[in-house]
């Protein structure tokens, strides 16, 4: 009897002891992962139909999201590692965090600007959003650091186009950019540039072509409030170095990776980028960036060979450690059964007086 009624104080403990909010963050994280897997499968296949073939020096995991280190599209140095870490499908569930801590909820919406430097993270940012109920509007540039999406067969517009056909998100970007120098492309090869252009034309996605950079950041403003600016972003996602998201101040150098309540605005207006139109409009940003910064801080692994499977909604998230509330009772749980199994064996043997 005494076992039973501690078996059920303890799960009531247990159940106590875990906040709502942190069971249905746990189970948004889960789902944010799982639906990143699915796209990472969607997009392996495609990669392979386009008559392309994997590199194991650069693309292990093959996922068809790391590129080659040097094309015409390539803009500037990247890191590898990092660019196959961001392949991860934890990665989700890690943005589904940080929406979460900028203080997303469930029907908000929430900006995101995107080069094609990080497709993974475009893919992560759209399962986090659709695992907590919240609209992303997307603006993609094509241009790209070394291992990005750097190929001009497979590129984020190719990339986040294969994932609405096959139906994994049925979302588009609301423009897309060449990227790149003035957010033009301009230090492209004609060829390139032409190409890239047809390709967006293509799409029926509207182009935005616009090298001054504070029409450019207007253009993109009217996208995200909408036409007469009455929209209500949540929060502002910058992935990778776009011309016109990051500016031309080198306050942005002090940017922390994740969440950013309050950014220091520059002096000079014809430097803010879409950032720091965001911050003075109050709007809490997601710096995605620096790829070592952020998952030392939430755990996930560095390029790791093979990609951890992922597992179900719940014990991938929500194992119990033993210092947490619920833990320690499981603890003082055992440690009482030992007791009154010792007491009743001692209290059997007893010699009668």
């Amino acid at each position: 009897m005494w076992c039973g009624i501690l078996s059920l104080v303890a799960y009531g403990a247990v159940e106590w002891s875990r906040p709502a909010d942190a069971v249905s963050d746990t189970l948004a994280s889960a789902q944010a992962a799982m639906k990143m897997q699915q796209a990472v499968e969607v997009v392996r296949a495609g990669f392979l139909s386009r008559g392309l073939r994997f590199d194991d020096n650069v693309d292990p995991n093959h996922t068809g999201l790391v590129g080659d280190e040097y094309t015409g599209l390539t803009t500037t140095l990247g890191n590898l590692e990092a660019k196959r870490t961001t392949t991860n499908p934890a990665m989700a569930g890690m943005m589904a965090q940080l929406l979460k801590e900028a203080g997303v909820k469930k029907g908000d919406t929430v900006a995101v600007g995107c080069s094609g430097s990080f497709p993974s993270m475009a893919i992560a940012t759209l399962a986090a959003s659709e695992a907590l109920g919240v609209t992303p509007l997307m603006i993609a540039s094509l241009g790209s650091s070394s291992y990005g999406a750097t190929r001009t067969e497979m590129t984020l517009l190719d990339i986040l186009t294969m994932l609405d056909s096959a139906g994994v998100f049925n979302r588009v970007p609301e423009a897309v950019s060449l990227g790149g120098a003035d957010d033009v492309g301009n230090e492209f090869e004609s060829e390139v540039r032409m190409a890239l252009v047809e390709k967006i034309k293509r799409s029926g996605i509207p182009f935005l072509f616009e090298p001054d950079l504070q029409q450019n950041v207007a253009r993109r403003l009217r996208l995200y409030f909408g036409a007469n600016g009455s929209r209500r972003i949540a929060a502002f996602v910058n992935i990778g170095g776009n011309f016109a998201d990051l500016g031309t101040s080198p306050l942005i150098l002090k940017l922390e990776p994740g969440i950013n309540r309050t950014v220091e605005i520059p002096h000079a207006k014809e430097t803010h980028g879409v950032v720091f139109a965001m911050a003075n409009r109050h709007i809490p940003l997601v710096h995605v960036l620096n790829i070592k910064g952020l998952v030392l801080k939430y755990g996930i692994p560095w390029d790791p060979v093979p990609l951890p499977e992922v597992e179900g909604a719940v014990q991938a998230h929500a194992r119990i450690g033993l210092t947490s509330p619920a833990g320690l009772v499981i603890v003082l749980y055992v440690v009482a059964l030992v007791l009154i199994l010792v007491f009743r064996r001692s209290a059997f043997n007893r010699t009668p007086a």
